[in-house]
């Protein structure tokens, strides 16, 4: 049902409840005097009948859900309440018998449709980032026909693989690749990313962002749900759908306390009709457990939080797939960080050639000609060099990865591997590689190019270490956490990066299967892992670790297999991320022992057990203390700050 529903609903009944208020049996006992007229009564049970059907209908068809579902919970215990009131209000009404709870009754609908709108006022709140990027995206885009002319349609009409024209100024309508133009690219909403990113040919461009002050002509290459734009919007709109450990506990908690309020209620009635032969009276005591008891702020307290601290992830670029990451991240003993493209910028560039065979061109071309048709970083960037080298790229043909070595392929005829040092070190033990070792001891990565198991050559490269990197595993140690890093390298270029970055525990020269081994073993020993990667390759690791963060987003590796997507591809929201669970979990606890504690103490009062020294809790007191209770754990969610 719709926030706007419940504001409507709550209105209506809040003026329907003033003349009760002065008709009702409450106001006669609190001013001695009441308003009375010829079909008075009859005014009173229909006021108090619409606002019982009117009001109360959220509540008494969610019980009937509820019920069907064989989950007595929140709804159940609401509509119990508000069914013995009216009922036991209708029967006093005409036989003059006793006090009738329209006023209660009444009053109770009342709070219990401000609470939910209060909820779900909140909630939407919560999910403003969520509507803000779905605003992102354009109504129309500019579409190149193949005679070259631009035809506007709409956004619903474009397919992949058209093409479209971004004129300068203009929000991207679709993700695509670069097909004419350069420009600069502003993705700060969707990214975090402030600076404006430069894009040429052949780069990515996705969908809402704002293009710079030139055209650019896109090939398009998801749309819709396909889109990046869509697929954060699916992730953060699914996180906040998603029902947490915590969350789970405080449903168990509103069920029991349903079955404790009918019991205290039973008893209450019980207790009170035999010590005072009073009916009435008994029903009284029954009916204000039950309007006490009804766990309106308990269903509250974990949503809000979670809400919140949802919404305060996606607008620092964190990217919530999986609840229970908002608590797990905090009790994270060990952060396991995947080396290339995490905590080095994934960019490298070619240091030093050495070929024993032919020209060192010769050997970038045969190289770069392999991995060519290879995704890599290592391999983008060998072949980025050779382009800007200007040299040609020769064919080739049966181009295979060899996992955890490198690859193998054939060009014009001729048998070659490009294979890592440890290859190396394990087959051609008699090949002298000094100066290729003195190089990776320098940080250095070296792929060496064999034809038919004969040394070529070796290409040396270096991949510059983050600058945020440092300021991340140093914040971690702060935090009382260990820095790990998991890395295909050589245990040379590990050592080297992890000196720099001061990391505790360094695996090297690991397979992809290898780094979910690795998780593992550190999980037997007590360890709670949280492993951090570009979520293609470290897929496996990601999935064992306790908590999977994936760098960069819109694979759908890292949608499939972590928790968490970093968007602004930064590891030093980590650090962000492990601040924020702490004190969403403490928001948590809060809230719960807000809702919870207040029905420890009130239920007992509303039994009536001070009723010898004076103290009662009618059910109109009742009710508003609970919705105190509701708005302080409403407004305890929305104020929690980072």
């Amino acid at each position: 049902m719709k926030h706007s529903n419940f504001k409507k609903r709550f209105f209506i009944s809040v003026i329907l409840t003033i003349p009760i208020f002065f008709m009702s049996s409450m106001t006669e006992m609190l001013t001695g005097a009441k308003v009375e007229f010829p079909g008075s009564n009859w005014v009173l049970l229909s006021l108090a009948t619409v606002i019982f059907f009117y009001g109360g209908w959220p509540f008494l068809s969610g019980t009937i859900e509820e019920l069907k579902e064989k989950n007595p919970a929140m709804m159940t215990l609401i509509a119990l309440a508000i069914i013995v009131a009216y009922v036991y209000s209708v029967a006093i009404l005409f036989s003059s018998n006793g006090m009738n709870y329209f006023w209660e009754l009444a009053t109770l609908i009342d709070i219990m449709l401000l609470g939910h709108w209060i909820e779900m006022r909140a909630v939407m709140n919560a999910s403003n980032a969520l509507k803000k990027m779905a605003e992102l995206l354009p109504g129309n885009a500019h579409l190149v026909l193949q005679t070259g002319k631009i035809k506007d349609i709409s956004l619903q009409e474009v397919t992949t693989g058209q093409t479209v024209l971004v004129k300068e100024g203009e929000k991207v309508p679709t993700d695509g690749e670069i097909i004419s133009g350069e420009t600069d690219v502003n993705e700060a909403l969707l990214t975090g990313e402030s600076k404006a990113v430069n894009k040429t040919v052949g780069n990515q461009v996705i969908a809402g962002s704002l293009n710079g002050n030139n055209a650019i002509k896109i090939k398009v290459t998801a749309t819709g749900e396909d889109s990046y734009l869509s697929q954060v919007i699916k992730l953060v709109s699914d996180a906040q759908k998603e029902k947490s450990k915590t969350e789970t506990i405080s449903d168990k908690a509103a069920k029991l306390l349903f079955y404790l309020a009918l019991l205290v209620g039973i008893i209450t009635f019980i207790v009170w009709f035999s010590l005072s032969n009073d009916w009435a009276e008994a029903v009284n005591r029954a009916v204000t457990v039950l309007i006490i008891a009804c766990p309106h702020a308990l269903g509250l307290a974990i949503p809000l939080v979670v809400a919140k601290s949802t919404s305060l992830s996606a607008h620092n670029g964190l990217l919530v797939r999986k609840r229970r990451a908002l608590e797990s991240a905090r009790l994270v003993d060990t952060i396991a960080f995947d080396k290339t493209g995490t905590l080095t910028e994934g960019e490298f560039k070619i240091t030093d050639m050495v070929a024993i065979h032919g020209t060192e061109q010769d050997l970038l071309q045969i190289v770069a000609s392999l991995e060519a048709q290879m995704s890599h970083p290592i391999a983008t960037s060998i072949v980025k060099a050779a382009k800007e080298e200007d040299i040609s790229f020769m064919t080739a043909k049966n181009v295979k990865a060899i996992s955890g070595v490198g690859l193998t392929g054939k060009v014009e005829g001729k048998t070659y591997q490009v294979v890592n040092s440890k290859y190396m070190a394990e087959n051609l033990k008699d090949i002298d590689i000094s100066k290729a070792t003195a190089l990776a001891k320098e940080g250095k990565t070296i792929s060496f190019l064999l034809q038919d198991h004969s040394w070529v050559g070796f290409i040396a490269i270096m991949d510059e270490v983050r600058t945020t990197a440092k300021d991340t595993v140093q914040g971690l140690h702060e935090l009382g956490k260990k820095a790990m890093m998991l890395t295909g390298d050589s245990q040379n270029v590990a050592k080297t990066v992890g000196q720099i970055l001061n990391i505790d525990y360094i695996e090297s020269e690991l397979l992809p299967q290898n780094k979910a081994s690795v998780i593992k073993d550190y999980q037997k020993h007590g360890k709670k892992m949280m492993m951090v990667g570009d979520g293609v390759n470290d897929s496996p690791a990601l999935a064992t670790a306790d908590l999977g963060v994936a760098i960069g987003a819109g694979t759908d590796v890292a949608i499939e297999t972590a928790d968490v997507i970093l968007s602004k591809s930064n590891p030093k929201d980590i650090l962000y991320f492990i601040r924020l669970s702490k004190i969403t979990y403490r928001k948590m606890i809060q809230n719960l022992w807000w809702a919870a504690g207040y029905n420890i103490i009130a239920i007992p009062l509303a039994a009536g057990v001070l009723a010898p020294i004076g103290i009662v809790l009618s059910p109109a007191v009742g009710a508003i203390l609970m919705s105190l209770s509701t708005v302080i754990v409403a407004i305890n969610a929305q104020i929690m700050k980072v």
